[in-house]
């Protein structure tokens, strides 16, 4: 479930072992690359966090957040 706090919508994603982890992170990173909005994120063996801001919008939440977000949540649920 993502979180808007901060400016940012957050967002922590677990998943079986880093293999999957980083799976999702490149298929997460190819979506964003073609939206042109990237995330700032981190990995840490089977846990991914993301948070969204948009930061020619002065580092706020936007709809470029929010597509990318949604796009990010239908990967999770394939």
């Amino acid at each position: 479930m993502w979180i808007e706090e901060d400016n940012k919508l957050k967002q922590s994603f677990k998943f079986k072992d880093f293999v999957e982890a980083f799976g999702f992170m490149s298929k997460v990173a190819l979506i964003a690359e073609k939206m042109d909005h990237h995330p700032n994120w981190s990995n840490v063996y089977n846990r991914v966090e993301i948070e969204l801001t948009t930061h020619s919008a002065g580092n706020t939440v936007t709809q470029r957040d929010r597509e990318l977000a949604e796009a990010i949540e239908q990967l999770k649920n394939e």
